[in-house]
């Protein structure tokens, strides 16, 4: 491995900085070549050579077949060293966690699911973590954690990585989640929403890679995930896209959060739960069992076309809807991608929510809009807690980093 002082950080010279380009041109596919290198940064054959060499050197790039000649000499192609270390991913759901391992390129490589009620407190809960993740990498071989990902389902500060006040996570508030896994694997770690991670799933599923994106998952509750341009909105204190707390006009629903008439009060998947509960026991028919309700079995029975059940979904479709018509005149997206336990009804959720938003929104802010069910990917949140570590890798910390060849939460200082 290169440490010459000049790869350092600090000098931050032409050298670094063409180097960082180059090693990225090839991760991302731009380039695969010597000369396609060469024809897009505009540097000379010597220097392209020399910079390559370098990555190579370090372990970024490897030498791989000869590509197609364009009439001399055929060149040989250059891939990332995905294998050179792990991203570890862990998405906390309300009622389960899953873990998994991804390569450097995002690929999954091994993962785990278990249910499990995140209101048990963040000990305990990261115990069972730590054991997942023992379990997975025992199947993905002996290379280095370069980075851990996880998703938790409430309000983040991104810059601290500490939930801010998380309704359904009782004793979660400001908890230090990156600091147990920084001192077992001493790699940077990124917490966020999940709903976040969801969206840059559907982003790297959809290939849409600059796309105005909204994941809105509805489930237990509610939430969104901003893509402008291909990149998180998050806003100023990572709240951006909490949409289950908005009001709903003329509701005095009691929530979770302390309030009164939020979204996910009246639509979200523990409401239609109560909602059901409420109407079976009052007499109406329905092939529901009070027993074993949950925003899961209502999705189901509203397919099998049980009345009670329908008519639970498309009310919370109309109210969703009229919340997210007012996102679109605001932000403009143009793909909303809908999922979730609620949502999973397909067509006959999605039709109520459409009908809302177009009678809702503004025509120009709907002329090119499609609203589409969520690919329904169980792994997911684990590819686009990749992409949240491999973005967060290479295009924001690239520089701190890659001349001591991988990552150290002592290299990466987050303040």
């Amino acid at each position: 491995m290169a440490r010459d002082s000049t790869l350092r950080f600090a000098a931050q010279t032409d050298e670094v900085t063409s180097l960082l380009r180059i090693v990225n041109l090839v991760r991302t596919g731009e380039a695969a070549t010597r000369p396609e290198i060469g024809r897009i940064t505009g540097l000379g054959r010597g220097v392209v050579t020399q910079r390559v060499d370098q990555a190579i050197d370090m372990g970024f790039l490897a030498d791989g077949d000869f590509g197609p000649s364009s009439g001399g000499r055929a060149p040989r192609t250059l891939h990332f060293r995905a294998d050179q270390g792990r991203i570890i991913v862990c998405a906390l759901g309300a009622l389960h966690i899953h873990v998994g391992v991804a390569a450097l390129d995002g690929d999954v490589l091994a993962e785990v699911h278990r249910s499990w009620e995140i209101s048990r407190g963040p000990a305990d809960t990261l115990d069972v973590v730590m054991s997942m993740i023992d379990e997975v990498l025992e199947r993905t071989g002996d290379a280095p954690v370069w980075s851990v990902a996880v998703g938790v389902p409430g309000p983040v500060d991104f810059e601290t990585g500490r939930p801010v006040a998380p309704p359904i996570m009782p004793g979660w508030n400001g908890f230090d989640i990156r600091r147990r896994f920084e001192q077992r694997f001493d790699a940077p770690v990124w917490v966020d929403n999940d709903v976040n991670l969801l969206a840059l799933g559907e982003r790297a599923e959809r290939h849409r890679h600059h796309a105005d994106l909204v994941y809105i998952k509805i489930g237990t509750g509610i939430g969104a995930g901003l893509l402008s341009r291909g990149r998180i909105h998050r806003g100023a204190n990572g709240s951006a896209g909490d949409i289950g707390h908005v009001r709903v006009p003329e509701s005095d629903a009691p929530c979770r959060c302390g309030k009164i008439g939020c979204l996910e009060a009246v639509a979200g998947g523990w409401a239609l739960v109560r909602e059901a509960q409420a109407r079976i026991q009052a007499g109406e028919a329905s092939r529901l069992s009070p027993d074993d309700l949950s925003a899961e079995t209502i999705s189901l029975a509203a397919e099998d076309g049980d009345a009670l059940a329908i008519s639970l979904l498309q009310a919370s479709a109309r109210v969703v809807g009229g919340s997210i018509a007012t996102l679109v005149n605001v932000f403009n997206p143009g793909i909303i991608v809908i999922g979730g336990a609620v949502a999973s009804a397909g067509e006959l959720y999605l039709a109520e929510v459409r009908q809302r938003v177009y009678e809702l929104s503004l025509p120009l802010a709907t002329r090119d809009l499609e609203i589409v069910q969520s690919v329904n990917d169980p792994n997911a949140p684990l590819r686009g807690g990749a992409e949240l570590a491999r973005e967060q890798l290479f295009e924001v910390t690239f520089a701190r980093w890659f001349a001591d060849g991988r990552p150290t939460s002592e290299r990466i200082a987050f303040t």
